[in-house]
């Protein structure tokens, strides 16, 4: 395969994957925002610098309002990571890459691009934003639906897979920072109703409440969440997932080419400590400085695998 196609291939559900992400951004901020008992639009600090968006912000607007940092996550296109930027070069992705796609797959995101084009068309109101978030999310799980029920599992198959579970890692390491890195709360807030609520919250936010509740009976204690979305190999959202995920695919790609590179030696090393690390060694360590290395080393791997495979020539 042409490094190109497989570069295309690769952004196409990066994009894809970090437009359903920046949805999730906002809804974490939305739904801690609810647990404040006045106003604190410094909340929503946390929630643009998890999205490694806080200069960018800053750069178009004058103060930080709820209302502008929504907007700007969501359709503002001076914001590359902005929900509508991600659909349309996915989309402008999947145009290029078209005859490795099935008519389904590219159906599935050009009609997520056509409807959300509408959406956000204009500002969007807050009492709409739950039905914006639920139809961003809806359109991201027909897009993979229909590629999944499609699609030859080719190589193809695994840099598209590859795509989904390097941005999927980065979005539930930077969704689990919102909560210690800005909003964690005072000494005497840890254990309260409040901070069980941005608990909850949080696993709101990445579709994990119920599944929580079937490991865990439901207890809200933030070192069990922090493990079910670190090390819990059966969470899809979860950091282990994604890396068992990365390394079975990359490991076809060793097969089917025939040679290895250093991007599968890091995801190999990166799965291994988040299988033999413990929560208690983690948050020992500090979770934001866990996420902060596992977000840069995460950076390394999507470096790595672009210059492994030529994905620019």
């Amino acid at each position: 395969m042409l490094g190109r196609t497989a570069n295309g291939l690769y952004w196409m559900f990066r994009y894809i994957e970090r437009a359903e992400n920046s949805a999730r951004l906002i809804d974490a901020g939305l739904r801690m925002s609810l647990t404040r008992s006045e106003a604190a639009e410094d909340d929503w600090d946390g929630v643009l610098q998890s999205a490694d968006v806080r200069e960018l912000y800053d750069q178009v607007h004058e103060g930080l309002t709820s209302g502008d940092a929504i907007d700007f996550l969501l359709r503002d296109r001076t914001n590359p990571s902005s929900v509508m930027s991600c659909i349309e070069a996915g989309r402008n992705n999947a145009r290029m890459v078209r005859t490795a796609l099935t008519r389904e797959t590219w159906e599935a995101i050009n009609e997520c691009w056509i409807e959300m084009k509408g959406i956000l068309a204009r500002r969007a109101k807050t009492t709409d934003m739950p039905e914006i978030i639920d139809t961003i999310k809806r359109r991201a799980g027909l897009i993979r639906g229909a590629f999944h029920g499609t699609m030859l599992r080719n190589e193809i198959f695994n840099f598209s897979r590859i795509g989904t579970f390097i941005e999927r890692a980065d979005n539930t390491a930077r969704i689990l920072d919102v909560k210690y890195y800005v909003l964690l709360p005072a000494v005497s807030a840890v254990g309260s109703s409040m901070d069980n609520v941005q608990w909850e919250s949080i696993l709101r936010s990445v579709s994990a409440h119920r599944s929580y509740g079937w490991v865990y009976d439901a207890e809200l204690r933030p070192a069990n969440i922090a493990d079910f979305l670190i090390a819990n190999g059966r969470m899809p959202r979860s950091l282990a997932y994604c890396y068992d995920k990365l390394v079975s695919n990359l490991g076809y790609l060793a097969r089917e080419y025939g040679e290895r590179h250093a991007a599968h030696e890091t995801a190999e090393q990166t799965l291994g400590l988040l299988r033999s690390q413990s929560i208690a060694e983690i948050m020992d360590q500090g979770l934001h400085q866990y996420l902060k290395e596992f977000i840069n080393q995460n950076n390394r791997l999507g470096r790595e695998i672009s210059d492994g495979y030529r994905f620019y020539q």
